[in-house]
């Protein structure tokens, strides 16, 4: 659930937007407000809200100079300012504070839905891409070389990630690659990767399938099949079985 902070002067505007926006079907579940920016700050200081809609022209502080104070709080705020003022210098001055959106007056129930739908997307978009950046480091690290018998370990990890959609990828597979004996593959694998063949391949397509889920639009079948499931029923079993969640529970929760 997402938090809201509505700043606007007029009471009009700050109870239109209250009673005719539908907050629950944008999954919004608090919503503060406040009619001057000072009052706002103290607020967002706060509850530190995930979305900022304010008006630019308002006493004590304008929308302006709340903005560069939250985004210097919290850079990931996501920010509309609502104005009466169609001038190019403003909207100039709000993209170089970090503004993620705008509308002029006088706004419909229409505008505010709209634009609290495409706010709510950047969080979802951020949320993904730094899910998906973490997962991916920790691939990275784990890849890194420590002893490195002869580059072997290197050559495995190559090779896997090549082979990772391939349903026949198997140690026997592996090892006819490698022109190794399966008996000496297996106890080489257990020492360079401290783990299985079998757990290390599976966990490897587990974090992929994280990342597909959260970077694409794919469906649960397109994924189970590009890593080399070749049941879709066994791949989103295995996913919950490891993650605790399903894959669809699983996108929702990161975007969420």
């Amino acid at each position: 659930m997402y938090s809201l902070l509505i700043v606007d002067d007029e009471p009009i505007i700050r109870r239109g937007i209250l009673s005719l926006v539908n907050f629950q079907e944008l999954n919004i579940g608090e919503v503060f407000e406040a009619s001057d920016g000072k009052v706002a700050l103290d607020i967002f200081k706060e509850n530190l809200p995930d979305l900022l809609l304010a008006d630019i022209n308002m006493p004590k502080m304008n929308g302006l100079e709340l903005t560069e104070v939250c985004k210097a709080i919290k850079p990931e705020v996501k920010i509309c300012l609502i104005t009466g003022y169609d001038y190019f210098d403003y909207a100039v001055k709000a993209l170089k504070l970090g503004v993620d959106d705008y509308i002029l007056k006088p706004v419909s129930k229409n505008d505010i839905y709209e634009v609290l739908r495409k706010l709510i997307e950047k969080i979802e978009l951020a949320r993904s891409k730094e899910e998906v950046g973490t997962i991916l480091r920790s691939l990275k690290s784990k890849s890194i070389p420590t002893t490195d018998n002869e580059g072997y370990k290197t050559k495995i990890q190559k090779e896997i990630e090549v082979n990772i959609g391939n349903s026949k990828l198997s140690l026997s597979f592996l090892s006819s690659k490698m022109a190794l004996s399966f008996g000496y593959l297996s106890t080489l694998f257990k020492s360079l990767f401290g783990v299985s063949f079998q757990e290390y391949v599976f966990t490897q397509r587990m974090e992929r399938a994280k990342i597909l889920l959260l970077s694409t639009d794919m469906k649960n079948y397109e994924i189970a099949e590009s890593l080399g499931f070749e049941d879709a029923n066994y791949f989103s079993a295995s996913f919950k079985k490891k993650y605790g969640i399903s894959p669809n529970q699983y996108k929702e929760k990161v975007r969420e």
